[in-house]
């Protein structure tokens, strides 16, 4: 029997997750398919890797000097496919990803023509949900991997920055900081705001940034909660309040001339779009290639 990759990527994942049935779950296989090949594995080498009992597993001493081996093998595997993926025009797949809400509706939009020309054969499906909601479906299995608008600090998940945008300030045309510049912090906190949802990338950017400047969140007049950009959009143009949100959503409306966008004294609400995926998922190359595409061009021109 030769050693293999397959073999090493189960044992690593096991010894991560630290029980055989969590280890089946993360790699989709059953639990009898994952003691098996850690059971050939353990033939291969002739040692035990693992010391069971009935209540947990743990490394033996020959598991704990396979490790850093197999960690390195599956991170050199990544970088594989990372760096053959810009010769992968031929490659046919389906690309099935998660975004978040402004990722989703306002900016892959633009960038998946100039990808599909790019790579005419792979077909791409896109489930737009906020971050919160993407991070539990990486987790549980129903996402490979998802796009969202604030880095995500969990255990088991490996976040990448790929895509820069930056927040504005975004007013009504009749509104009395529309003839302002710039605005300061307190003349922005005089008013009503009209917000997207807490749990969305765009809210946690926003509050982050007005912490810094000493600001909570929780002191600002917020009137309407909503679930989606295009709300919040139509609510600020309707007068109900001001918003934070992405410049590149209001491209529109800004040059119809019924918002308006507006610097902020001393605070830049700069941020970064991140991919995110499980620590012990291997993408598809479909994947893998499309994450190599937004983070190797220049996208300014389609943005």
């Amino acid at each position: 029997m030769a050693l293999n990759f397959h073999q090493l990527h189960i044992f690593y994942t096991v010894a991560e997750k630290g029980s055989f049935s969590h280890a089946a779950q993360a790699l989709h296989m059953t639990q009898p398919a994952v003691t098996m090949q850690v059971q050939s594995l353990e033939d291969y080498f002739g040692t035990k890797l693992f010391h069971r009992s009935t209540k947990k597993i743990e490394l033996s001493e020959a598991g704990r000097t396979l490790l850093p081996y197999a960690k390195r093998s599956i991170e050199l595997m990544k970088e594989t496919d990372m760096s053959m993926s810009r010769f992968t025009h031929m490659l046919e797949g389906r690309l099935h990803l998660g975004a978040s809400l402004t990722i989703g509706e306002y900016i892959l939009p633009r960038l998946l023509g100039p990808f599909s020309k790019e790579y005419p054969n792979i077909s791409v499906s896109m489930k737009v949900i906020n971050t919160t909601q993407i991070l539990d479906e990486v987790l549980n299995h129903q996402l490979n991997f998802g796009l969202v608008e604030a880095e995500v600090r969990h255990p088991d998940v490996h976040t990448e920055a790929l895509l820069s945008d930056e927040l504005a300030l975004i007013v009504p045309k009749q509104h009395p900081l529309a003839e302002k510049e710039i605005v300061t912090l307190e003349e922005m906190l005089e008013y009503p705001f009209v917000l997207r949802e807490k749990g969305s990338g765009t809210r946690k950017v926003m509050e982050e940034e007005l912490k810094k400047a000493g600001i909570d969140a929780s002191d600002m007049k917020i009137v309407m909660e909503l679930g989606s950009t295009g709300a919040v959009k139509s609510a600020v143009e309707a007068g109900l309040g001001l918003s934070v949100i992405s410049q590149s959503s209001v491209k529109h409306e800004v040059t119809l001339g019924v918002i308006q966008i507006k610097k902020v004294e001393n605070v830049r609400f700069a941020r970064s779009f991140y991919a995110i995926y499980l620590n012990s998922t291997l993408l598809p190359i479909s994947a893998v290639t499309f994450m190599s595409f937004l983070r190797e061009r220049e996208l300014s021109q389609w943005l």
